[in-house]
């Protein structure tokens, strides 16, 4: 099974998989965890330049491809075929959120991944409100980056909600506690 994780900053994507992943586990499955960007050379560079100064739009993404080509190859795709359940925080969705918001055509960088990525069997948007968002960024002591600008997340929070009339696609609501965003997402899964 394969299970991603996708959201604005601030939606507690990284807790929920956390959490999923524990609770397979328990259930005696095995569990690859991962993110995007990886820590291999190009999502390295992407993470740099989220604190350092964001690329150029054509070479940001350009290395998001790239990191998620070797990600696809090395990891989601292996794991898939030895019948593991993967469960990432970010894919190509995110790409698409925020590569949208910088002028480039969602559609397009969808066709792009998926001529590549494994298409996931369930893709939940945990969706909050911009403002609330940003103040869970801020409450956890991080300092807004180049990627977490107010009105950047709101057209990426409209670009990721286009998604919710796909099949495998599940909106989620996380302005509740853990608990009960969680209790959502086991629920859809079953």
């Amino acid at each position: 099974m394969f299970i991603v994780l996708e959201g604005i900053d601030g939606t507690g994507k990284s807790t929920q998989a956390r959490l999923l992943a524990e609770w397979f586990r328990s259930r005696g499955r095995e569990v690859v965890t991962s993110r995007e960007p990886t820590d291999g050379p190009w999502g390295t560079r992407l993470r740099e330049s989220a604190a350092a100064g964001r690329l150029s739009a054509d070479e940001e993404l350009r290395y998001f491809l790239k990191d998620r080509r070797q990600h696809v190859d090395e990891l989601i795709r292996p794991s898939l075929e030895a019948g593991k359940v993967v469960i990432l925080d970010r894919y190509y969705f995110s790409t698409m959120a925020y590569q949208g918001a910088r002028g480039f055509d969602p559609g397009e960088i969808r066709i792009k991944n998926e001529a590549f990525a494994p298409v996931p069997d369930h893709l939940f948007i945990l969706d909050l409100d911009v403002d609330a968002a940003l103040e869970r960024v801020g409450a956890r002591g991080d300092t807004a980056n180049e990627f977490e600008r107010r009105d950047a997340l709101q057209k990426c929070r409209e670009i990721f909600l286009t998604l919710r009339d796909e099949p495998f696609v599940h909106v989620v609501d996380t302005s509740g506690g853990l608990e009960q965003v969680q209790a959502e997402i086991r629920g859809k899964l079953a």
